[in-house]
């Protein structure tokens, strides 16, 4: 079924009204895979992007940060710029974009270049993704909008699982540069799905003009909610805790407890697929059980987590069945923290869903490109960086949850 358009009568003519459809929704969850299969898919392929392009590995993390960059400042750009001109037109405009900076990222001579397509590849990718999230909230309500979300990111979860998967079997059969044809291939696709599934959701009556300046109105408005900035926190900071373990992941399995790079991407894939459960199983409760209680049992989990994993770093030499089973609470906690915290953030600003949306999505980014490489800082024979991170970002989101209680007696679906 695809996104269809209502006949609604209005006073003097007909108004044709965009609404929620499966197929709609099944596009947003496409379009939040380009961040996850932009990223997982090549990290395999680190050794062999520093040695075709000889470069360093530190140079070679550096596409992976200028991503980050662009991802962020896309979304912070993308919502807005939406808010005024409308949501279809302009995320057509980029998917195209970012498929063309896949192909330049396919084709790149130098790791200069690479990190400039990095960068328009995730700018044009995070304008995308706030784009698709902006719909949702345009044409969702309540409890709706919570159950919508968490569905989203649940099946959207398949992306982490495939990616690294994707990335290791096409390192066997190709070349790192088949893994930015294979995104490319994909944003094409991409764009063919929103021409037939997305319909225009912001009609022109409740568009908000004015262009910069509009902008920065509608961003101290949000940024007044202080249920909205408490909501923010919350989704951000687990975004910070995931990235801790994305970041270095890798060098505690492998460096640190010898696991194969097979073994660690099913692990990896292991990992996703607990907080992609766990999103679903948040989605059935949406409107069941309070949202906020959700959150904070994801928060508590996190945060043993987090501690476990530090005192396995400092007396017991961070052993590998410790490190698995944190790391899968760790990951599994996040579907319940972070597209509930979304959520809920969305729902407090709902007269500026591009504005709110493109704040969310910039503190999200930007709190996964300021942690990968802190967490990273300790060099790859340590895990307490990581664990101190992963505890100082869910004490953060905890803060975040008792800042945005909500006041006795207030209508919210956080209740």
């Amino acid at each position: 079924m695809s996104a269809v358009l209502v006949e609604q009568p209005a006073p003097g003519r007909v108004r044709r009204q965009a609404q929620l459809t499966t197929t709609l929704i099944a596009t947003v969850i496409f379009l939040t895979a380009i961040a996850p299969l932009a990223t997982d898919m090549y990290v395999p392929a680190f050794p062999d992007v520093a040695g075709d392009l000889s470069s360093t590995a530190t140079q070679v993390q550096l596409t992976l940060t200028t991503f980050f960059v662009g991802m962020a400042l896309g979304q912070l750009i993308g919502g807005p710029v939406s808010d005024q001109y409308g949501r279809r037109r302009l995320l057509i405009a980029s998917v195209a974009v970012m498929a063309v900076a896949s192909v330049v990222c396919a084709l790149t001579p130098s790791i200069g270049v690479m990190m400039a397509a990095r960068f328009v590849q995730g700018f044009a990718g995070g304008w995308a993704m706030v784009i698709g999230r902006a719909v949702i909230v345009d044409l969702a309500r309540g409890a709706q909008l919570v159950r919508v979300l968490n569905v989203i990111a649940g099946v959207g979860g398949i992306a982490p699982i495939a990616g690294p998967l994707l990335g290791a079997a096409v390192l066997q059969l190709s070349g790192w540069r088949m893994s930015f044809w294979a995104v490319a291939g994909l944003g094409v696709a991409m764009v063919l799905a929103v021409l037939i599934a997305v319909p225009e959701s912001l009609p022109p009556q409740r568009r908000h003009g004015g262009g910069l300046r509009a902008f920065a109105i509608a961003g101290r408005q949000v940024l007044a909610r202080r249920r909205y900035v408490g909501y923010v926190l919350v989704s951000g900071s687990g975004m910070g805790a995931i990235f801790a373990y994305v970041a270095t992941s890798a060098f505690v399995l492998q460096s640190m407890n010898g696991l194969s790079p097979v073994a660690y991407s099913i692990d990896f894939a292991a990992n996703a697929a607990g907080m992609t459960l766990a999103a679903l199983v948040a989605a059935r409760l949406a409107g069941r059980v309070a949202t906020r209680k959700v959150i904070l049992v994801g928060q508590v989990a996190a945060l043993a987590a987090g501690v476990a994993m530090l005192a396995g770093a400092l007396w017991f030499s961070t052993p590998l069945l410790l490190v698995i089973v944190c790391f899968f609470v760790l990951m599994t906690a996040q579907g319940l923290i972070g597209p509930n915290g979304g959520a809920l953030a969305s729902a407090e600003v709902p007269e500026h869903p591009g504005t709110g949306s493109a704040l969310l999505g910039f503190v999200t980014w930007v709190a996964a490109g300021v942690i990968a490489p802190i967490a990273g800082l300790g060099g790859e024979h340590t895990a307490v960086p990581m664990a101190l991170l992963m505890i100082a970002c869910m004490v953060l989101s905890l803060g975040g949850l008792v800042l945005a209680r909500p006041a006795k007696g207030s209508p919210t679906v956080s209740n």
